[in-house]
């Protein structure tokens, strides 16, 4: 049986409602590492369970591999778009500091978040707080890399209204090369919503070409919640 299909933020609700994971507040919280999945594995990677976006298909084309002595997730996309999520439990006080590692390797050309009709970016890193009814209330923080978007915006979703991207990098700059990024998620919160974050609830991992029908190609290696007072970006 395939992969079932559900809208990505009322799927989310579901899995944090039955899934229990061990992963209590602390310094250093590892969301993933990837070396426990098998170099070559396809597909959705252990531990994590696909959405789909209402109205868009996902081919989940990614595949576990090893790039410049890392290991990392390959996210591939023509005409698509993938979401993969899984369950957290993170007290943003006490850990704010989201740290992961990506690399682009195509963009979608004329990717903008800024616009309905070319929404579409090659990675994101989402940070999600599902709340009922989940396509109303949830909140979500998408850090993105963005074709065009000016780095450091911050844009509220044309499409829905539960997610905000935030552009981390843009353009082709940095292309074919490993960047480290790190992003108080408390404070980036706070500054979009205007209150302080509840519990971190879940984690998602975007490609995104259904608007262009560009190829886009991205790496995303180790996410961690780290404890610290200062954040790349802010």
């Amino acid at each position: 049986m395939g992969p079932q299909r559900r809208s990505f933020v009322a799927g989310l609700g579901t899995l944090v409602a039955s899934a229990l994971l061990p992963r209590a507040a602390r310094a250093d919280t590892v969301v993933e590492d990837w070396r426990s999945q098998p170099a070559g594995s396809r597909g959705i990677p252990a531990g994590w369970e696909p959405y789909s976006t209402p109205g868009g298909k996902a081919r989940y084309d990614f595949t576990v591999v090893d790039d410049d002595g890392q290991r990392a997730l390959r996210l591939r996309s023509a005409g698509d778009h993938s979401n993969i999520a899984r369950a957290v439990d993170v007290d943003l006080k006490a850990t704010p500091i989201l740290e992961w590692s990506w690399k682009a390797v195509h963009l979608p050309a004329g990717g903008d978040v800024r616009r309905a009709e070319t929404s579409d970016a090659a990675a994101q890193v989402l940070v999600v707080w599902p709340r009922r009814p989940e396509l109303i209330r949830s909140r979500i923080l998408a850090y993105t890399w963005d074709t065009t978007a000016p780095m450091n915006s911050v844009e509220r979703s044309t499409k829905t209204r539960t997610v905000t991207f935030v552009v981390v990098r843009s353009g082709p700059s940095a292309l074919g090369r490993w960047m480290v990024e790190r992003r108080d998620v408390f404070a980036d919160y706070r500054r979009v919503y205007d209150e302080e974050p509840e519990r971190l609830r879940a984690i998602a991992l975007s490609i995104d070409t259904n608007d262009t029908h560009a190829p886009a190609e991205a790496l995303i290696g180790p996410i961690a919640f780290r404890r610290g007072d200062s954040a790349d970006g802010n």
